[in-house]
């Protein structure tokens, strides 16, 4: 969420974000419903003190003006006490607006209109190359009896999955693989429940936009979330921290749930675009610093493709432009992998800067050195996500002899085994 007082002060620059990332923003509201505040306020206090002078004159007034001077007070407070709603009000209004206005994005961001701008900025691994006719990710789970479609989603409607046997053990030993890794680069693990109160979703900027992807559950009040930066992101709301407590790493594991409104075709084959999934997380909250944030950003993204080349996936890198990004992003990155089925790199991790954008949302703040209380920047990336990452891992690693070769790194995890399958 931007300050409106930097709106006011830098409009030019906002309405140009607003511009690049391809959103429709109201501007002419904004500035109206502010100065309505502004002259709303001077008003309010005008008659403030009005009241408190005229309030000091009622002692001293003799027994015939008393009644006329406390008439003249309850006037002033009905007045008063009329135009408090309306601040109320256009303050919520005001609010509710700055929640959808664009963060200015980075002048190293290229501007595009939506994914076919994203730039390619690196490509690592050789695409696998078969002297046999490779199968899909769905053909080769069917085939070992790995996963089940057709029943759970009769049980749990569609874009359902029920994964079995050595496919169960392969998702644990990724994210084990995951949570071991960042735990050994300083991160505080930490499981979080997918149910979240709507402030929370607000806090991350999923809403007041992107509630048609969230589950919603009314008795309760409670959504389910699509990702731990969720519950991660609001864990420090309204706190002051202490510079020195600076940057919070957390790495948080847990099931994950969204619509998927709008998915189709191919893209919801199998286990692409799932309702359901697992997701370990990457978070940072650092110090109100562009150089801070760009040097977190840059090892949340060298930390996810070392997961990627230890599963020995073939990717790439692509920065992603303005009109992709999404209202609240600086600078992104996505970590893409190569699917064989399909000729194609798919996004398995997505790795976002936002500096201050959600801490002004949840007033997340800290005391710096000199003293000055500022708001925290914050991060996020994907360390793994499943099932998505099955399906380029079960494509690149397949055998003539339908078994799946296991990485190196993956072994210790499952038990040493070099193959998965019969």
């Amino acid at each position: 969420m931007l300050d409106i007082k930097f709106i006011r002060e830098n409009l030019d620059t906002v309405k140009k974000a607003a511009e690049v990332k391809k959103i429709a923003f109201d501007f002419d509201q904004l500035l109206s419903l502010d100065k309505d505040i502004s002259d709303l306020k001077v008003k309010v206090q005008e008659l403030q003190e009005k009241r408190n002078s005229h309030s000091k004159k009622i002692p001293k007034a003799t027994a015939e003006e008393r009644p006329a001077l406390i008439e003249e007070g309850r006037v002033i407070g009905t007045e008063l006490d009329s135009m408090k709603p309306s601040l109320v009000e256009k303050e919520a209004e005001l609010r509710n607006l700055l929640l959808t206005a664009p963060m200015i994005p980075s002048p190293q961001a290229p501007i595009g209109n939506d994914e076919n701008d994203n730039v390619e900025v690196k490509k690592f691994g050789e695409l696998p190359n078969f002297d046999f006719k490779p199968l899909d990710h769905v053909e080769i789970l069917e085939k070992q009896n790995w996963a089940e479609f057709e029943k759970i989603a009769a049980v749990s409607g569609s874009r359902s999955y029920s994964l079995r046997n050595d496919m169960v053990l392969l998702e644990m030993a990724m994210h084990r693989y995951a949570l071991e890794k960042l735990q050994s680069k300083g991160f505080t693990l930490v499981s979080t429940p997918s149910l979240a109160r709507e402030e929370a979703l607000v806090g991350t900027g999923h809403f007041p936009g992107g509630k048609d992807q969230v589950y919603y559950l009314p008795e309760d009040d409670l959504y389910l979330s699509g990702t731990a930066e969720v519950q991660l992101n609001s864990l420090h709301s309204k706190d002051i921290l202490s510079e020195d407590k600076l940057p919070i790493l957390y790495a948080g594991y847990s099931p994950c749930f969204r619509r998927e409104a709008g998915s189709y075709g191919r893209d919801v084959r199998g286990l692409i675009r799932v309702h359901q999934f697992m997701k370990v997380e990457q978070y940072v909250i650092c110090k109100n610093s562009p150089e801070e944030s760009d040097k977190w950003h840059k090892i949340l993204l060298e930390t996810s493709e070392e997961i990627v080349q230890d599963f020995e996936l073939p990717y790439r890198i692509v920065e992603c432009c303005t009109g992709d990004m999404g209202t609240g992003k600086v600078r992104m990155f996505d970590i893409e992998c190569w699917v064989p089925s399909e000729e194609k790199y798919r996004e398995t991790h997505s790795c976002s800067q936002l500096h201050d954008w959600q801490s002004r949302r949840t007033n997340t703040r800290y005391r710096d050195a000199d003293g000055k209380v500022q708001f925290v920047h914050t991060l996020n990336n994907t360390a793994v996500a499943t099932p998505r990452t099955l399906v380029p891992f079960l494509e690149c690693h397949q055998q003539a002899d339908g078994r799946i070769k296991v990485p190196v790194k993956l072994r210790p995890y499952l038990g040493g085994q070099e193959y998965l399958g019969k």
